[in-house]
């Protein structure tokens, strides 16, 4: 399995099992059947409400030999509720009793939204801290404490764009040493990429397959079908594969980690083998020359007239 390495030599397997949507009752038997497969890299977070039930799944698979502590890389992510200073190390304790683990390997920022504690997701204006009811900062700092208490290995952050990631770089020590956005041949993120390979800071690509798995309330009824472009189709058939290893591969090809989510073991075995496609260069072109560009997880849900926060507090302009 190909990897990425953080500055300090510690390896990330490129190809992770991603946990969003899977839900208590399907996770534990997908995530045993992925380390079965040879998975070793589990991606997951509070918010998923399902930490528990992976716990069970990773501490089977290391009674059981399936393998050992440390050749896993678990990644979880800190929710929207804690982010105050006092809340980081709180919010990372749950994480770590849910998973059964005295460590993470890499813990993130999930968003840069604030909610008052208890908060799972905001409804009125009154549920939300604003930027300068908890700057950004204030979190970072409880991020590197963690870190240097031994208790995560590496920290991050999840959908942040270049003035966000200014942000926690101007709080000095330690900075982000990955970030974790949507990317896909309709989103690829070009000048993100640029920006944070200059920082030297890792990316992994969530939902590459376009999360059409996703509750209806956060999506669209015109969205696009990344399955069905016509040149994702073209170069599965090429290679004799499927579209979404295409669009795995997509990623695995950009030095990018991935992670597919699937609780169905033929899948979870065919994403797994996305890993040894090797495209020639002419069609790895084609796919980063597709003009369609969409985001499937606008961020919507967060923002509008009972939030402090706008679209421009998350993304890029594709």
């Amino acid at each position: 399995m190909k990897t990425l390495t953080f500055n300090n030599g510690d390896q990330l397997p490129i190809l992770g099992l991603g946990t969003w949507k899977s839900k208590p009752g399907e996770v534990f038997q997908a995530v045993l059947w992925a380390l079965e497969a040879g998975y070793r890299h589990i991606d997951c977070a509070a918010i998923y409400n399902n930490e528990k039930e992976v716990g069970d799944a990773l501490a089977r698979a290391i009674a059981d030999g399936i393998v050992k502590r440390e050749d896993l890389f678990v990644t979880s992510k800190l929710w929207n509720d804690c982010h105050r200073l006092e809340d980081v190390r709180k919010g990372l304790s749950k994480t770590l009793m849910d998973l059964k683990l005295d460590y993470l390997d890499l813990y993130l920022i999930h968003w840069p939204i604030s909610f008052k504690k208890g908060v799972g997701f905001a409804e009125s204006r009154e549920q939300f801290y604003t930027y300068s009811d908890v700057p950004l900062a204030q979190t970072w700092q409880g991020m590197q404490q963690v870190k240097s208490e031994g208790l995560v290995r590496h920290i991050g952050v999840s959908n942040f764009n270049i003035s966000k990631l200014e942000e926690l770089f101007a709080v000095g020590g330690q900075g982000p040493e990955m970030n974790q956005v949507e990317m896909h041949p309709y989103l690829r993120q070009d000048k993100l990429v640029e920006y944070c390979r200059g920082k030297e800071m890792l990316m992994t690509a969530y939902s590459p397959l376009g999360s059409g798995d996703r509750s209806t309330s956060i999506k669209k009824s015109d969205e696009p079908n990344l399955f069905e472009d016509p040149i994702v189709k073209q170069i599965a058939d090429q290679y004799d594969v499927s579209p979404a290893q295409v669009l795995i591969a997509f990623s695995i090809h950009r030095d990018i980690a991935v992670i597919p989510k699937s609780v169905n073991k033929e899948r979870i075995n065919q994403n797994f083998q996305s890993a040894t496609i090797q495209f020639k260069s002419p069609d790895l072109d084609l796919l980063l020359g597709i003009k369609n560009q969409y985001r499937f997880i606008d961020g919507s849900f967060f923002t509008g007239s009972k939030s402090p926060y706008s679209l421009r507090d998350l993304w890029e302009e594709v």
